[in-house]
């Protein structure tokens, strides 16, 4: 089958083309690294060889799960926050019908724990009181605020909606395998569980039950995704050059663009059901490489659309911007652009062409422009929208995060930062433990 490629040829004359040649070698001893689990962060590389590792058992289990659930279910919340939902997500708005609520697909899936907004969570338990619904509920701790409160409220209301004894059929639990709240009420509440392997982290976890779970209630072919995302780690882990690694290419383009003094990424699609694609790699590199005051920023938009918000300061603004532009080569299903007698909105000159060649040409219109305006673009690519090549994305994107951090000789495995706030917010509230920070925090 065909497979992803990277294209680079937008990004000169901002870079030289020696200067990528030289990050071979440093690239080549960061990838060695990497796949033999040496260097920073080797303790959570679960997620390297998923793809290949994750059992015939684990795939029997998530079948009858979701059969479980399907035939009970009108709605299937998912309660998770950050990785534990971002990636599913993902993966399902690329892959779903643009108009599921007016299709009738069952179960709908909706997503809870992800924010603190009370109007969201009101208006989401009275539709729960209409429906009848389950519960998937993620957290590798089980003490994560913003699940760990939406996941009380919809355990009480299923409790009261379906009683005691009978509830805990509806709820499935994605949490550590030997720790944690979650796990404990799992046990003491008779959930089906899941486990989120020890070493991998959030945001490299959607190849795990923490992904697929979703995934597969949304009704699409994990095998495929699978097999996709094996295809992308066979190729990646071969060999680190440039020619024969679309992700060693890629790393050494952003990093090459960062180091000449342009720190934001924008990943750029031109396809509506990518938009929350760009959520979870908006993670996935923010989360991994914003640390010790480095990183390149990430930022998503959405084109055409944003050509037309957006696109004035990505053509004239500061030039610290580039692009990565994921490109569909092939649409799921033909649609041309009819001919008009009358012609009054002056399109004629496009009728009887295809929306995805107008797309295309869309998009190389743009590339053209912003190179001239001095925002160079990496071009990524892909054959369509199907399981399978959502797979080799993930892993793709997976792998190039990990390999640049280690470019950036920063751990892409934790989030230090990521504390910060919480410790705030728990001093603010009154928790036990945080006196003295409260202190300080209301001086």
């Amino acid at each position: 089958m065909n497979t992803l490629k990277v294209e680079i040829d937008s990004i000169f004359p901002f870079v030289s083309r020696e200067e990528i040649h030289q990050l071979q070698d440093e690239i080549s001893l960061q990838h060695s690294l990497l796949i033999n689990r040496q260097g920073k962060g080797n303790d959570f590389l679960g997620w390297l060889d998923m793809p290949t590792r994750i059992s015939d058992i684990t795939h029997a289990s998530i079948e009858f799960t979701t059969e479980q659930l399907r035939k009970k279910s009108d709605v299937v919340v998912i309660v998770g926050i950050g990785g534990s939902y971002l990636g599913a997500k993902s993966i399902i708005e690329a892959l779903q019908d643009p108009f599921p609520d007016l299709k009738q697909n069952r179960p709908a899936i909706v997503y809870a724990g992800n924010h603190l907004s009370q109007d969201y969570m009101v208006s989401l338990l009275e539709l729960l009181d209409t429906k009848d619904y389950s519960v998937v509920v993620i957290s590798k701790s089980g003490t994560t605020t913003e699940p760990a409160i939406a996941f009380r409220m919809l355990k009480q209301h299923l409790q009261k909606k379906y009683g005691t004894p009978d509830y805990s059929s509806r709820v499935v639990a994605i949490t550590d395998s030997k720790n944690g709240a979650l796990k404990q009420m799992a046990n003491n509440e008779g959930y089906q569980s899941f486990n989120i392997p020890d070493d991998v982290g959030g945001r490299y976890s959607v190849l795990t039950p923490v992904g697929l779970l979703p995934i597969r209630l949304a009704g699409f072919n994990i095998e495929k995704l699978l097999e996709g995302a094996q295809h992308m780690e066979a190729l990646l882990k071969k060999s680190p050059l440039f020619e024969n690694n679309p992700a060693a290419l890629y790393v050494a383009a952003r990093n090459a663009l960062y180091r000449k003094g342009k720190p934001i990424e924008l990943l750029v699609n031109f396809e509506p059901s990518l938009s929350f694609f760009g959520e979870w790699w908006k993670q996935l590199f923010g989360e991994s490489e914003g640390k010790q005051h480095r990183g390149i920023f990430p930022a998503a938009v959405s084109f055409t659309t944003d050509l037309h918000s957006m696109g004035q300061y990505i053509q004239d603004g500061m030039r610290v911007i580039f692009e990565t532009m994921i490109s569909v080569d092939e649409a799921n299903a033909p649609l041309q652009v009819p001919f008009d007698n009358d012609n009054m909105d002056g399109i004629n000159f496009m009728a009887e062409k295809s929306l995805i060649e107008i797309n295309h040409i869309a998009e190389q219109g743009t590339r053209i422009a912003h190179k001239d305006g001095g925002v160079p673009c990496i071009r990524i690519t892909i054959p369509k929208i199907n399981e399978y090549y959502m797979g080799q994305l993930i892993y793709f994107f997976e792998f190039s995060c990990a390999l640049s951090g280690y470019v950036l000789d920063v751990n892409p495995f934790d989030q230090p930062g990521v504390e910060d706030y919480k410790n705030n917010m728990f001093a603010l509230l009154g928790k036990k433990g945080y006196e003295e920070r409260r202190k300080e925090l209301l001086k």
